[in-house]
Order: structure tokens, then sequence, then C-alpha cells
């Protein structure tokens, strides 16, 4: 039995560079979601083949990681050279609350299930390849990182790894991006609010884990924090600062960051 009422998906007579789109009911998010998939052109007879949710930041959609740093022809690239091996990226939208849904549960609708949940489900009903056996890994920039740096440690249990850039690290900095009021976003259990705490909460699940963020973005300070609270409290992880600011040739740049991350640990459970 489906999962989902409806699901829609692109006609691949009209599909280009290996993308599809997908359109969902979920009740988590009373209403439709989109997600971009990347298929690579020599996965058709592969199974539990590994995928990779990236998710966006504020003011963006499904369409921000393949259409504004064109990481779906970057990973192509990667594979054929050989970096990295076969996987298929996953480009949720957020839900499309506001400015940004900060990937919570707020406001009667459930962003965090949509991507834990639903994404994964979506996927494994019209992706040949894609199975319950598939390795799930999360990444993400601002907002996203936020999601993915959150969610990945809270269902560890479910990631095989996570990578964020330019990461929002507690909710209070969403301030700096949206309109809305953020007591729409407050969570009952406040340790939901913050990276560090779900770390924290969570770190004998916790995924392998990197982050980084330019140096001169708005974030860094926030960025390097997280890093120090990490170190002090001996929670294994990955930092890196590089030039640039908080923008999408920073995120186009260093994406293969994460990909190469994500590679590594694919091919190291393939060896064990």
């Amino acid at each position: 039995m489906a999962a989902f009422r409806t699901i829609e998906i692109s006609d691949p007579r009209f599909e280009t560079n290996n993308l599809r789109f997908i359109t969902v009911k979920t009740p988590h998010l009373k209403g439709r979601g989109d997600i971009f998939v990347f298929v690579p052109p020599f996965v058709n007879e592969r199974q539990h083949i590994p995928v990779v949710i990236l998710l966006h930041g504020v003011y963006g959609s499904a369409w921000s990681w393949p259409l504004g740093a064109g990481v779906h022809l970057q990973a192509l690239q990667m594979m054929k050279n050989d970096e990295i091996p076969q996987m298929i990226i996953a480009m949720p939208s957020d839900g499309l609350w506001g400015d940004g849904s900060a990937y919570l549960p707020h406001n009667g609708f459930d962003f965090e299930k949509w991507i834990v949940e639903d994404v994964p489900a979506v996927l494994k009903e019209t992706i040949p390849g894609v199975s319950s056996f598939s390795p799930l890994f999360i990444g993400g920039l601002s907002m996203g990182g936020f999601g993915a740096l959150r969610i990945g440690a809270k269902y560890g249990n479910l990631f095989k790894g996570i990578s964020a850039h330019s990461a929002i690290t507690n909710l209070e900095q969403m301030k700096l991006f949206v309109e809305e009021n953020l007591e729409n976003y407050y969570q009952k259990d406040k340790t939901d609010e913050d990276v560090f705490e779900t770390i924290l909460k969570y770190r004998d699940q916790l995924p392998p884990l990197r982050f980084d963020c330019g140096a001169d973005d708005l974030l860094i300070d926030y960025n390097r924090t997280l890093h120090q609270l990490l170190a002090t409290g001996k929670i294994e992880h990955i930092y890196q600062e590089n030039p640039g600011i908080h923008e999408w040739p920073y995120w186009e740049k260093h994406i293969g960051d994460s990909l190469r991350f994500f590679g590594k640990l694919i091919s190291e459970k393939k060896d064990v």
C-alpha cells in the first residue's frame, strides 16, 4: 500500500541533467512538498544506492542546491573522475513556511518529520535502487545546516553521516534572516533549539560529523563556538574555516567537501 495519497513525478522525456522532480502530499505538511532528485545515469542496475539529503537555507526551496550551486553537475563529474562513489542526492523543500521553517515542528506542521520520514519514503517509492537498506546522509547550508546538524544528531540511528556549511547553530540566529516572530519556532524541549545541546543529548548515537564556515561569514563566531564546545566535550568532529562569506559562491565551492566526506564513509562501509 502506498504511503502517500498522491505522488507526482516528472516525465523522463522532459528531464534534464539527470534531475527528477517530485511533488507529494503529506499530513506532516498538511499539503504538498517538493523534492528535486539527482539520479546518476549509471545507477539503474544497482540496489541499495546511498542517498544524500541536502537541505537549503532561508528563502529557498527544492531548486536551491541544483540551480543555485549546480551540485548535481559537480557530483556527476566527481563520480566520473572516481572522486566519490555513486550516490543519489535528494533536495527537498523545507515545507515553505514563512521565510524558512527551520526544519522544526511548529504551528501545526511537522517539518522535521517531513525530512526524516517522508523524504526517504518517497524516494523508496519512486526511485529504482533506493531501498530501506540504502545508507542515508544529511547535509545543508545556513538554516539547512542547522537542520542537518540537529536532525542528523537526533536521528543518528537513521543517518550515517552529517555535513553542514555556514550553519545556524541556535534557533535565535534565525532572527538574522527571517521576518517571522521567533515565538513561532519555539519548542517544548529547548534542546531542539540548539545544535550543541542536541548533539550532547544524542552523542552516544552521533554519526561522523563535519562542518565548515567562511572566515568572513556573519555566522563564523557561532560556528567557532560550536567547534570549541565540541572539542571541550571531546565529541569527535571535523571543523574547517575557509575564505568566504554567506553566499552561493562559497557553498558552490565547498559542497564538494560534503560529497567527498560522505563518499569516504560509503567506501569505508564497503571495505568492512
